[in-house]
């Protein structure tokens, strides 16, 4: 990884003034990454390393630098002088006519124009817009460069993709972190009628890892960085790099913000009054990454909360909060598997719509693609009680069933009946097939296509893709599927949410087979399947 800090020795320069829209840069996985820096007069430089293609390029990247126009921007480059030499600002993207459009571009997940995604960051509802912060390299489909990327939608579907917000500085990249809207200017920097939305993130450095902060008054469009930063500098008090990925929220109870930290074996708690200074309260063991902790109401009842606490694999504890500990009142529960990595809870849902809502980074890789990673579905999440126990429930939002038209419905069938009627929808890589497996006998039965096993189940060593999961209802032998197959991705919901996975899809598979039911003696008690639209109809 580059360091941030690392003087800057330019082998190229090229001076542009800034009359478009774009910086567009060709990559080439050819050759090896170099250190650029993005430097304009009165502005911090950004630096991120890159590999200029000083050929063909394999595909390309861009800039947004709309925000800059006017004035003169300086690319100093430690690499080819040939490959700088093909960098060029227009009012397009490169190849922007094949954007949404590509070979396996999934049609109803989130996924950004160029480069590589991963975890959602400052995940925060405002003025009626859902904004979506993630961890972001601009500069390639590889992980490197950290930067938070930004997109907003008003459906939780459609989304605009925004310039990038935060960029790597001298205390380091930009990891993951969240944001929240300072209604009550406890940090000073509200306007007159605008409160901050003020993001708080991790930022790397190869010594250690440290948490800061930045306000923006423009919706998230631009952001300042606080002259204070680091916030959070605790590398003393746990020896070890791993403190990151601050989750910050307000508890209206004690009239406190609360601060979620991973640092080393657990997540950690903090309170200030005022953002910017913070003090340790408690530490809970056995999570890892990515905290997430939230007040949700048990079985509907707005009488009866319950806190839920969980890391970026997808584990979760219940239990009770005071503003500064987080009491477990259940054992670790898990509710999502596969792809799923790095979830993250909305902060500012209005209390009209009351919802808890989530979404998780899916480690989905597509292949020869300019970009990779995606987000899965936005979910609802629920608390529900079941055979006397909590469980979290997560199922998509209600918003996503506006993407989706019937095909077929119907009851009672044998396999070899829906696999004929299956066979109208063989050639369909983007569909939602809803299922419940009625099972006469305890061995294998599911779904697959082109040869790969989407629902896998075994009833006798309760294995669901290998995984351990067991139906609610005891000596069940029925499993509900709710399948959403996307361009090179799927997502399955069991259940009615109770357990979820996501896993990549062959799409370079050579096996004729379309969508097959498998299973000794298997019956379909219910079988759906709709025709999808997709998001991106309007993405340009």
């Amino acid at each position: 990884m580059l360091s941030v800090c690392a003087a800057v020795a330019s082998a190229a320069d090229l001076k542009l003034k800034i009359t478009k829209k774009y910086i567009n840069f060709p990559v080439s996985h050819k050759v090896d990454r170099r250190a650029m820096t993005l430097s304009v007069r009165g502005q911090e430089p950004c630096r991120f390393v890159i590999r200029l293609a000083d050929g063909e390029p394999d595909y390309w990247v861009f800039r947004d630098v709309s925000n800059l126009k006017g004035k003169t921007v300086t690319l100093s480059y430690e690499g080819s002088e040939a490959a700088l030499a093909k960098v060029y600002q227009d009012d397009r993207i490169a190849g922007e006519d094949e954007i949404y459009n590509e070979k396996y571009r999934p049609q109803y997940h989130f996924t950004t124009r160029r480069g590589w995604i991963n975890d959602p960051n400052g995940m925060v509802f405002y003025k009626g817009k859902y904004h979506l912060f993630y961890q972001h390299n601009p500069a390639e489909r590889e992980w490197e460069n950290m930067h938070w990327g930004h997109a907003v939608s008003t459906d939780l579907l459609h989304w605009e993709e925004l310039p990038v917000a935060l960029h790597p500085d001298t205390i380091g990249t930009i990891f993951s972190g969240s944001a929240v809207i300072d209604y009550g200017n406890t940090a000073g920097y509200n306007a007159k009628d605008e409160p901050a939305m003020v993001a708080f993130y991790t930022a790397d450095h190869p010594k250690s890892q440290r948490q800061c902060m930045a306000y923006s008054l423009d919706e998230g469009l631009t952001f300042t960085k606080y002259e204070g930063n680091p916030i959070i500098d605790s590398y003393d008090k746990w020896q070890s790099h791993d403190t990151r990925d601050p989750k910050v929220f307000w508890y209206a109870p004690g009239g406190h913000w609360v601060l979620v930290l991973n640092e080393r074996n657990g997540h950690s708690i903090y309170n200030s009054k005022n953002l910017k200074d913070w003090t340790f309260q408690s530490h809970i063991t056995g999570f890892w990454e990515c905290p997430e902790l939230f007040e949700i109401s048990v079985d509907g009842n707005a009488n009866n909360k319950k806190w839920v606490m969980w890391g970026a694999s997808g584990t979760y504890m219940v239990g009770t909060f005071d503003g500064k500990k987080f009491t477990p009142e259940t054992t670790k529960l898990c509710n999502l598997n596969g792809s799923a990595y790095a979830a993250q809870v909305f902060n500012n849902i209005s209390p009209e719509d009351g919802r808890v809502i989530k979404m998780a980074w899916g480690r989905i890789s597509f292949d020869d693609m300019p970009f990779n990673g995606c987000m899965l579905l936005p979910q609802e999440q629920i608390l529900k009680t079941v055979n006397g126990g909590l469980r979290l429930v997560s199922r998509p939002v209600k918003e996503v069933g506006q993407l989706f038209t019937e095909a077929y419905s119907g009851t009672d069938l044998t396999a070899s009946q829906a696999n004929e009627i299956m066979k109208r929808f063989g050639g369909n890589d983007v569909l939602r097939i809803r299922a419940t497996f009625r099972l006469t006998y305890s061995t294998d039965a599911g779904i697959s296509y082109r040869g790969q096993r989407l629902v896998n189940y075994d009833m006798n060593g309760n294995r669901l893709n290998g995984e351990f999961y067991a139906t609610e209802a005891p000596g069940s032998m029925e499993l509900d599927a709710d399948i959403y197959v996307d361009r090179g991705m799927v997502e399955v919901y069991i259940d009615g949410g109770l357990y979820s996975y996501s896993m990549k899809r062959d799409v370079k598979s050579t096996n004729p087979e379309g969508y097959v039911f498998w299973g000794n003696q298997l019956e379909l008690k219910n079988l759906a399947v709709y025709t999808v639209k997709s998001i991106w109809d309007n993405g340009k």
